[in-house]
């Protein structure tokens, strides 16, 4: 079956449906990730999101077991070429049927070179995906530009508590859209990790005292968390050990002061170089996140830059003068890959006086 690609801009791209034949409007984003095409369905983050894979072939090993969350996220996939035979010893099925089981449509086929282009020189803009060979342009683009991602951390975050068993530290674990290597790190590591609900409050994770508090990463514009802002400046003020992740640096930042900007196309994929201004070295380091936040707006008596990315000079992380709080862009829990920045895991731990 014919399928479309309709961009904000008017640009059109015919291919082939895969998954759901249901039409879908959405931001259109792609990811530069080389492998790993499962660990990005499952990723949270991209709830509100289209993904592109800039990379050639996908789906070659099928559906596994490498997922991070329950289900897959992105309102869309659009991919240059399908593998129809997936082989894996570990394989339960295929891309086209784990996407038709949850409803997400997708395209194959298209120039996905082009596409990227498009989003990299007009910057990430909203499209549609249809089957419907007689879609009328004019009608359509009205809607296409009107499509807004809303506030998608609550359609992601869990619904009660649960908790990961450790003998080790206390870790509470915010809920924004998490991925699920962020609490498994944290728990092969010896901590007892307990994950809330996005929407819980400050007071009632304080009152368990933890040894520490990690905010995870999660989808869309973080100014949009209004209620969690209110709770992460209160978790600021309690002076307990913190580690933040993507949104969660975003929050973080919000909350004290500082401000934050949409990008012109994002951060995507499992190959971009952050550097450590402390001791200049590089990593590579897998990324997921269209907005940054602005240096200008730091408060330096509250936060200093701590990560920088390489290629386009914005932040990657932030350390608290003053407190026992360290935030970051990218994801040093990668999943899948590279593990670079795995250390950072170990530098919270310490934080929190080790797992003596």
């Amino acid at each position: 079956m014919k399928a479309f690609l309709i961009l904000a801009d008017g640009t059109v791209f015919e291919g082939t449906s895969i998954g759901s034949t249901k039409d879908v409007i959405s931001e259109i984003v792609f990811n530069t990730s080389m492998t790993g095409y499962l660990e990005v369905l499952t990723d949270p983050s991209y709830a509100g999101q289209a993904v592109v894979m800039t990379y050639p072939l996908i789906g070659n090993y099928g559906i596994t077991p490498d997922q991070e969350s329950d289900r897959p996220w992105p309102d869309g996939y659009i991919v240059r070429e399908l593998s129809r035979i997936p082989s894996n010893f570990r394989c339960e099925g295929t891309i086209q049927d784990y996407l038709k089981k949850y409803d997400i449509p997708g395209i194959a086929g298209i120039d996905t070179r082009a596409l990227t282009k498009i989003l990299r020189e007009k910057g990430t803009m909203n499209g549609m995906i249809t089957t419907n060979e007689n879609y009328n342009l004019e009608e359509l683009l009205p809607q296409i530009k009107a499509y807004n991602t809303g506030n998608v951390v609550d359609k992601v975050t869990c619904e009660e508590p649960k908790k990961l068993k450790g003998t080790g530290k206390k870790v509470a674990l915010l809920d924004f859209g998490a991925k699920n290597n962020i609490a498994k790190s944290l728990n092969d590591r010896g901590c007892e990790v307990t994950i809330y609900p996005a929407h819980t409050s400050a007071e009632t994770i304080l009152s368990t005292n933890p040894d520490g508090i990690m905010l995870s990463n999660g989808p869309g514009d973080p100014k949009e968390c209004v209620d969690i802002i209110k709770e992460v400046k209160k978790l600021y003020d309690s002076d307990t050990p913190i580690f933040a992740i993507c949104l969660g640096h975003q929050l973080m930042a919000l909350a004290t002061g500082a401000d934050t900007h949409k990008m012109k196309y994002g951060h995507r994929g499992g190959n971009h170089p952050v550097k450590d201004l402390k001791t200049n070295r590089v990593y590579i380091s897998s990324q997921n996140h269209g907005y940054v936040v602005d240096t200008d707006t730091l408060d330096p008596n509250v936060a200093v830059p701590a990560f920088v990315n390489v290629n386009d000079g914005t932040n990657e992380g932030l350390a608290y003068v003053g407190k026992n709080i360290f935030t970051v862009q990218f994801h040093p829990e990668a999943c899948p890959g590279p593990q670079d920045s795995g250390y950072l895991f170990d530098r919270f731990i310490e934080m929190m006086g080790g797992n003596q």
